[in-house]
């Protein structure tokens, strides 16, 4: 591995591991932090680690857990994020990490133990300014496991590496990241304006500077999806509508990807208007519930006879609700000029 700078004051073990600081936004995440913070500090990782939770106006215990991990360990701190947003928080924890490398970890999510080793070999290797990986997908229930089918087949999402895998290599996007400060300073830290993409719109502005975001799939994090039709509905949606947001800021980012599911959504509809007077145009709806069918029959070979059965709603759900959030997303969302 190529050596990152020492700090003089490092024990000699610990020399070529610099030291990490983990940012964590946590909002509402009372079940889960203790676990998600102790599975951070329990990385196999020779190099120092700090943690900075910022922590949001939570509706349960979140603040009162987050104050008793930091007051039991003094490599946690506490910062506060009073709008409760996401891309604030993690410029709050940022602006409060006193290290050179930066890991975004989410407050559920479950690290493998070896992650941060990974991720600074891969950019001391790469030399990359963010390595991240897969977005591992793993359900428990019958529809949660329909919707990790979903979100690891390329029916669902289309071809991102950190959804469904495929070698090492650059990368639009990755899943968390584990950063360079120097690239986190360059671009001017997460854009506050987007409530979602903040992430793909940050990765963006750093490859627009010259930087690489690289993928690897052996920093693999299991995720939970979410665990019924209305929750995955608002989700796509969400992440539909400010998918567009970020095509309307940064012209040319749009592709076919991202397109297919407005365009199937107003075929559809286009469809279902017309069909009283030209039956024929049922064709289009019934073609794509015809292609999910066969889509879920081929790609949920693995699932349970229950989880089988969810899984042509889950691809509608995504694909519809993804839709139609772009499709109605309001000129009103864009950044506005010169801010």
């Amino acid at each position: 591995m190529k050596q990152f700078p020492d700090s003089p004051h490092a024990p000699a073990e610990t020399r070529g591991w610099p030291p990490i600081s983990v940012v964590m936004p946590v909002l509402n995440e009372e079940r889960h932090l203790r676990e998600a913070v102790d599975q951070v500090l329990a990385q196999s990782y020779p190099g120092e680690i700090e943690v900075v939770l910022a922590v949001g106006p939570s509706q349960d215990r979140t603040q009162e857990v987050a104050d008793s991990i930091a007051a039991a360990d003094p490599r946690v701190t506490v910062v506060p994020n009073p709008t409760g947003r996401t891309p604030n928080a993690l410029n709050a924890a940022i602006a409060a990490a006193r290290n050179g490398i930066i890991a975004r970890v989410d407050g559920h999510a479950m690290l493998p133990s070896d992650y941060l080793r990974v991720a600074v070999e891969t950019l001391a290797e790469t030399g990359a300014d963010n390595v991240g990986g897969i977005m591992a997908a793993e359900g428990i229930t019958p529809f949660e496991q329909a919707v990790a089918c979903a979100m690891t087949s390329k029916i669902g999402v289309g071809a991102a590496a950190f959804h469904v895998g495929g070698t090492a290599g650059p990368a639009d996007t990755v899943y968390l990241g584990v950063f360079r400060r120097s690239a986190l300073d360059r671009v001017g830290g997460y854009d506050e304006h987007f409530q979602r993409a903040q992430d793909w719109e940050m990765n963006h502005r750093i490859r627009q500077s010259g930087g690489l975001v690289w993928f690897q799939p052996r920093m693999r994090v299991s995720y939970r999806p979410r665990p019924n039709v209305k929750a995955l509905a608002k989700q796509y949606f969400h992440y539909g509508r400010w998918r567009r947001v970020v095509s309307r800021t940064h012209e040319g980012t749009i592709n076919l990807r991202y397109l297919a599911p407005p365009a199937a959504v107003l075929a559809m509809l286009l469809g279902l208007v017309v069909s009283p007077f030209f039956p024929l145009a049922l064709v289009v709806p019934g073609g794509y519930l015809a292609a999910i069918v066969a889509g879920s029959a081929l790609t949920g070979g693995g699932l349970s006879a229950k989880a089988k059965l969810r899984l042509p709603l889950v691809y509608a759900t995504m694909h519809c609700s993804w839709g139609w959030g772009f499709l109605t997303s309001p000129r009103k969302l864009a950044r506005p000029p010169g801010s």
